[in-house]
């Protein structure tokens, strides 16, 4: 079976409010999936209806093969960790983690002997006998992932399970997750606002709006063909430039809108759309000597982190340039920019569907 689980048409209604909109998603065993999107997107809305937690309201979920539309959460054999790591402060370590294999009737030695394994895996042999008031974030967090991975369920369920540590400590345990994952061979799939998180740690990435999948795919394919102006501007950090544009009259260059025109000329045929919006990655704008710029901009801002620069125009959209060496620039010191065409992203600005160029 190469699927470890199958949403085909997933319907929820909260009365008439509608939270899944026909959802279709196929997870491959062993793969880890990232469901990602601004609050009240319907991530966490179908993550608890893959565990059980909500009842669907049409369509069909199927695990391992079995139809679990109607199965109870305790049968699903799915294992959820929550960001709130929900331990039993009157439990130690081993308590915690064996708890279910205890109210299953293991015996005391097996139950032992699971702990041990499991805490041998995840860093915690040492850690077995203390209370989770005694632990930091990052070992709560560790336990609640361990008593997870001591039930070997069908697939792990993450929801925002690294929101509540420090920047430091979130990119630690994203490294960490995901070692376990590919270690144990699981089906991971991972809820997060944080778009880095999930590009960084999935196979797959389903960016979801307004109950909606607007796309999903592999973590770079949504980032150079994003289907619309939402996933462009979602996936990616900093975000994505977004500025107006017209199509110019010899068909190859693009009137660029910012506060006044500029002219940009581009290897292919530009679309005949009415209106546009030009979409361009700070990332792969760079500066350049003005005989060689495509754009001319005044400098707001300049911030430096030692090994980047960010830098933010004073126009109308803004735009923000980001480049691996120091610069020194003062405030409204017009820099010149250009970009390779193969980066620009094109959208039509009334639907801001993604336009091929090659369409023109």
């Amino acid at each position: 079976m190469t699927h470890q689980i199958e949403l085909s048409g997933v319907n929820k209604y909260y009365g008439a409010y509608h939270a899944l909109r026909d959802i279709d998603l196929k997870i491959k065993k062993g793969s880890f999936v990232a469901l990602v999107g601004p609050s009240g997107c319907g991530k966490s809305t179908l993550l608890r209806s893959l565990a059980g937690l909500e009842t669907i309201s049409a369509g069909d979920l199927v695990i391992a093969g079995e139809r679990m539309n109607n199965v109870p959460p305790r049968k699903r054999d799915l294992a959820m960790v929550f960001q709130s790591y929900a331990l039993y402060p009157h439990m130690t370590v081993e308590q915690n983690l064996t708890y279910s294999l205890r109210i299953r009737g293991m015996k005391k030695a097996e139950t032992k002997k699971a702990a041990e394994e499991v805490a041998a895996t995840t860093g915690l042999s040492n850690l077995l006998h203390r209370y989770p008031r005694e632990l930091s974030g990052g070992q709560r967090q560790r336990v609640a992932m361990s008593r997870a991975i001591i039930r070997n369920p069908k697939a792990f369920l993450f929801d925002e399970p690294l929101s509540n540590l420090d920047a430091a400590l979130r990119v630690h345990m994203r490294k960490e997750i995901r070692t376990l994952h590919d270690r144990l061979g699981a089906t991971s799939v991972y809820v997060t606002h944080d778009q880095i998180e999930a590009m960084t740690m999935a196979d797959h990435v389903v960016v979801m709006r307004q109950g909606v999948i607007e796309q999903q795919g592999a973590p770079l394919d949504l980032y150079d063909r994003p289907v619309n102006k939402f996933v462009a501007g979602f996936i990616g950090s900093p975000a994505m430039n977004f500025i107006p544009a017209l199509p110019g009259p010899d068909g190859r260059s693009l009137i660029l809108d910012l506060g006044t025109q500029q002219v940009v000329t581009l290897d292919r045929p530009v679309p005949q759309v009415s209106k546009l919006i030009v979409g361009l990655r700070p990332e792969h704008l760079r500066i350049v000597p003005d005989h060689d710029a495509m754009l001319r901009l005044p400098v707001a801002v300049v911030e430096s982190t030692g090994s980047t620069t960010y830098i933010t125009s004073a126009t109308v959209p803004e735009i923000s340039v980001v480049v691996g060496e120091r610069q020194t620039l003062s405030h409204g010191q017009v820099i010149g920019l250009s970009f390779d065409p193969r980066h620009l992203h094109l959208f039509d600005q009334e639907t801001e569907q993604r336009i091929d160029a090659e369409r023109a």
